[in-house]
């Protein structure tokens, strides 16, 4: 592969923290919001964190690509990408929520290799590497042990989504088959709620219009505790991926939320 993982990591980690020290001023305080040409909010807070954690990645990967929400991608043929959401949740960062976090992951040839979902509010932080446990580390009094939850029937499952909003009229009904199969169905989270699959407090996610600076950290946090995280057809994930996503806490459960997805 040519590139020490861990090392990266430890990068990937000190853009987290930068990214952190930038947004944490802003938080809880009145925001001029903008909308993009998706209609979705950003902010100075989303901006300035970008900025701060390119800096740093130019600095240590001068020759890596690049690819960000706000300020789009660099170095586009490099085989090594680093994938880049400095607030992922804006909404719940406008409102005052501590649910959104910061996303940074690496590509290699396309193929998620590195992710850490960082939350700068309560300090919490999930760090994936390709074929390696996910790790997890927090202040205390957030005690958790990292780990999916094993041997969970679809009728018992914790199904998480963020809105309803975002479905197109093809995909909302097969999503609403699958909500009326499982347990119970909570709401809201955005890349948080993967966060909380790799610890077992969810079991489920299905989404729609996910980008690569949605899921590209995702993949190896989820993987690395015992999950599995593919499109709605069961394809990995990568660029060109046609934005459904799907993460489940074991291999058996997921292949029954695709079945469902797909109509059985």
């Amino acid at each position: 592969m040519g590139l020490d993982l861990e090392a990266a990591a430890r990068v990937a980690e000190a853009a987290a923290d930068v990214a952190a020290a930038v947004a944490r001023p802003f938080f809880r305080e009145r925001l001029s919001i903008l909308r993009k040409g998706d209609a979705s909010p950003v902010t100075a807070a989303d901006r300035a964190a970008e900025r701060a954690i390119r800096a740093l990645l130019a600095e240590r990967f001068p020759d890596h690509g690049v690819i960000g929400e706000e300020f789009g991608a660099e170095r586009e043929a490099s085989p090594w990408q680093w994938v880049l959401d400095p607030i992922d949740g804006t909404k719940s960062f406008i409102t005052g929520r501590p649910s959104f976090t910061t996303l940074i992951g690496l590509l290699h040839e396309g193929v998620p290799v590195l992710g850490v979902i960082n939350q700068p509010i309560t300090g919490e932080r999930w760090i994936g590497l390709a074929g390696r446990p996910t790790r997890f580390s927090a202040p205390p009094g957030f005690a958790a042990a990292v780990g999916t939850r094993q041997g969970v029937a679809l009728a018992e499952a914790q199904l998480s989504c963020t809105t309803l909003d975002l479905f197109t009229p093809d995909s909302r009904p097969r999503w609403e088959r699958l909500a009326a199969r499982v347990g119970q169905v909570t709401w809201g989270g955005d890349a948080y709620a993967h966060g909380l699959l790799a610890l077992g407090c969810l079991d489920l996610i299905a989404e729609t219009t996910y980008k690569p600076w949605d899921w590209a950290a995702l993949v190896p946090v989820i993987e690395g505790a015992g999950g599995v995280m593919t499109d709605w057809s069961g394809a990995p994930l990568r660029l060109g991926a046609d934005g459904s996503v799907l993460a489940a806490g074991s291999a058996a459960l997921h292949a029954e939320a695709l079945a469902v997805l797909a109509g059985a």
